[in-house]
């Protein structure tokens, strides 16, 4: 097992990564001072896989144990899903002390972190992500949300949990599809910080199981490392929305259909472009982040979907400052920075180049 502390004072925690480490979760909610009730919130497909089977352990352990169950897909990350998470917690007498665990991948971890964060003001919240995605990037940092309408994530808050348990085992379950939604994430912290990771990935675009724990490792203490600086993502943590801004709309304008990982891959391609088109870095940056997204199973173009919704969903980036959308871009091959300068005219005719 491999532990990274994410030093935030009195808010710090450990994420702990390695095969076969859910077993182990009544024994670290014991040593974190829990012994009475616990909460797993998670969704149909890993209820079964994985959360019947904690829920035993820890009441085996000791624990009044429940499970409670959100339907899968970014559509029930939703104020009207944390409604029905909330009652369902009144009706179990959760107190403010009962932890309660994000046992699923990205869009669990958002909804039960949200849930966590605002009921009672505040339950703690333990992370156990069984998603490449959630275990490389959405477990770590703290951010929690809800998304309204047509906007993603804007509704919610920064909320640390107690814990993060990373068991690389339950990747072996992911389907391939959801494995290479995760590589998108993967790819970007090579990108953005870590040329060798970045060159393993070009080795390995489909990274076998004994590679697994040296990958997330390797993305975690990046990401801790960016949490530490700028925990409210005010500042140097924007580096880590590499691809984001225009993944996030493109994902918005598809109502969902592309998943997060693929409108992730698109929008690390295209903020490739910009950065090559304005001079920040060489073409075969471009060409090399492009065959990693397209070596990973993940598109590199816009799936035909109208350009003009897409800029507009951007103006409702979290990120944007002084009406201004601000892009992470690329000078070389681990190495990012913030631009906030990008005509939306340029934007434009560059997005309808990519889009198929």
């Amino acid at each position: 097992m491999t532990t990274i502390n994410v030093n935030l004072t009195e808010k710090s925690y450990d994420i702990q990564i390695g095969s076969g480490l859910l077993k182990l979760v009544p024994e670290q909610l014991a040593t974190l001072g829990f012994n009475q009730k616990a909460v797993i919130i998670s969704n149909p497909a890993v209820r079964k896989l994985y959360g019947d089977k904690l829920k035993d352990d820890l009441k085996s352990a000791g624990f009044d144990a429940i499970i409670l169950v959100a339907p899968d897909g970014e559509m029930y990350k939703s104020l009207d899903q944390a409604g029905k998470l909330f009652e369902q917690l009144a009706d179990f007498q959760a107190e403010r002390n009962t932890p309660i665990i994000a046992l699923g991948g990205g869009v669990i971890g958002d909804l039960t972190g949200f849930v966590a964060a605002t009921y009672m003001r505040g339950a703690p919240l333990l992370q156990i992500p069984t998603s490449l995605l959630a275990q490389v990037d959405a477990s770590v940092g703290g951010k929690v949300a809800v998304n309204h309408g047509r906007l993603k994530n804007n509704i919610g808050t920064f909320y640390q949990p107690r814990l993060v348990i990373a068991d690389s085992a339950t990747l072996a379950s992911l389907p391939e599809s959801e494995f290479r939604n995760g590589m998108a994430e993967v790819i970007k912290y090579g990108a953005i910080r870590d040329a060798e990771l970045f060159e393993l990935i070009e080795h390995n675009p489909s990274p076998k199981a004994e590679l697994w724990d040296e990958i997330i490792t390797r993305c975690v203490a990046i990401k801790a490392e960016f949490v530490e600086q700028d925990e409210k993502d005010q500042g140097i943590r924007n580096v880590l929305n590499f691809g984001h801004t225009i993944g996030h709309a493109i994902e918005t304008v598809s109502n969902y259909k592309i998943k997060h990982g693929q409108g992730v891959a698109i929008g690390l391609v295209a903020a490739a472009v910009i950065s090559e088109q304005g001079g920040f870095c060489s073409k075969q940056v471009v060409a090399r982040l492009k065959a990693d997204v397209t070596g990973a199973g993940l598109p590199a173009r816009i799936p035909h979907l109208d350009i003009p919704k897409i800029i507009q969903a951007m103006q409702h980036d979290k990120k944007k400052t002084d009406g201004q959308v601000r892009f992470i871009l690329l000078k070389g091959i681990g190495e990012a920075f913030i631009y906030d300068e990008i005509e939306p005219v340029l934007l434009g005719g560059l997005l309808q180049e990519l889009n198929d």
